[in-house]
């Protein structure tokens, strides 16, 4: 248990070098100075810098993901299906914004198989956004306009939210989701 306890730190860590550096910058010197440790100490939890990248964003993927295949299969509408999507956004910056930086920014650093499994994985949760949004249109119930520019407008706030709100001394978390959700859906005008 401790070995587990032991390795989630040096994630941790690692994610904040990363989102600070950026993948290819840090080293696992860097790491073990951070922490506070020879860096031969860091093998006895973890095998490579790329098990650690691919940790990170292989779970927040599969967390993504998750949620998602939630949210479609839900009998909710259009529209609160759209709010879902925001709030699991908000929720996985709120608790992982340092993982995040590598999930959209170091990805392309996976090794090919993790690679492949991620870039199928983001595939999924956009074309499932993209549907949700064309079935919306159809029914109705949001405004039709351009499909592609909904999606990528709404997908690329949600995605560098984590740049943005570790910055912000006073929103609060709820008046964060009650403000975006509006904002993204119902515009600004």
């Amino acid at each position: 248990m401790k070995s587990e306890s032991r390795k989630q730190e040096i994630i941790n860590a690692a994610s904040v070098l990363f989102k600070e550096k950026g993948y290819s910058a840090v080293t696992m010197r860097d790491l073990a100075k951070t922490m506070g440790i020879k860096a031969a100490s860091l093998y006895n939890h973890i095998q490579s810098k790329q098990e650690i990248l691919s940790t990170i964003i292989i779970e927040l993927a599969e967390e993504f993901i998750a949620g998602m295949d939630k949210i479609v299969v839900s009998d909710h509408t259009t529209v609160q299906k759209l709010e879902n999507i925001i709030d699991l956004h908000i929720d996985v910056t709120l608790r992982n914004a340092d993982g995040l930086a590598s999930l959209n920014s170091d990805w392309m650093h996976l090794e090919e198989e993790n690679l492949q499994y991620f870039e199928k994985m983001r595939l999924e949760y956009e074309d499932n956004f993209r549907e949700i949004v064309r079935k919306g249109v159809a029914n109705g119930e949001i405004k039709s306009y351009n499909i592609e520019i909904m999606v990528f407008s709404t997908l690329s706030t949600l995605r560098t939210l984590y740049l943005w709100y570790p910055k912000q001394q006073n929103i609060d978390a709820n008046i964060l989701k009650k403000d975006m959700i509006s904002v993204l859906l119902k515009g600004v005008v």
